[in-house]
């Protein structure tokens, strides 16, 4: 396989170690998945074991229309959602599925997730939608999330738990985090008695704030004195 392939590899396997210790996923729940850059591949964990324990020769590399190409594992149950996203949205290149406790519960409730924070409207887009009930594993989960997905970086998965998304696996880890604080906030904040919702105009510019101009540019250079 080409560098591409490795060095994703090995951003999967440190995401994976990541979802884990931050309490995002309990056992072997949870997935992970990015985009090869150049290539129509993608990679993958497998079915049923925890993310914390992979090794890469545990990996699977897929096509986009789901063959498997490289691993003798079998892929995630959630395959058939990873390569439905991708196929709707060219920004996307990964994607973490996760069970966090709070964005959970939002999902059981079939609350969607208001752009409450300006962190969740940065990396979010605006509110975190919640799907209808489908079994995880189907092609009729992967339908859901495209009927609310939109240009959303996150969905809540009814009675399940939560996809998170970026433009790296860095990106799709913090949404997930972002997601999971958020629902927490907002549990507490109805507890209080009143949320406050970030207007929708205003959460829109706070995207395109966040997507132009945020962070450090390439061709920054540090003050000199």
């Amino acid at each position: 396989m080409t560098v591409a392939v490795e060095k994703s590899k090995e951003m999967v396997l440190k995401a994976g170690s990541r979802m884990a210790c931050a309490g995002l996923v309990t056992g072997t729940w949870g997935n992970i998945s990015a985009r090869v850059p150049g290539e129509n591949l993608y990679v993958i964990t497998p079915s049923g074991i925890s993310c914390d324990r992979l090794s890469k020769s545990d990996l699977v590399i897929v096509e986009s229309g789901g063959r498997v190409i490289e691993g003798e594992r079998k892929p995630s149950t959630e395959l058939k959602l990873h390569l439905a996203i991708y196929n709707a949205r060219e920004d996307v290149t990964a994607i973490m599925h996760t069970h966090s406790t709070f964005a959970s519960a939002m999902a059981v409730a079939g609350q969607t997730l208001p752009p409450i924070l300006e962190d969740l409207a940065q990396l979010v887009g605006g509110k975190v939608p919640v799907t209808r009930y489908a079994r995880a594993g189907t092609p009729n989960l992967a339908a859901a999330v495209l009927e609310v997905l939109g240009q959303s970086n996150a969905v809540l998965l009814a009675n399940h738990g939560v996809v998170g998304m970026g433009r790296n696996l860095e990106e799709a880890f913090q949404v997930c985090m972002v997601v999971e604080k958020a629902a927490q906030v907002y549990a507490w904040a109805s507890l209080l008695g009143k949320v406050n919702e970030i207007p929708k105009e205003e959460a829109l510019l706070l995207r395109d704030l966040y997507i132009t101009s945020y962070g450090q540019s390439k061709n920054s250079q540090p003050a000199r004195s």
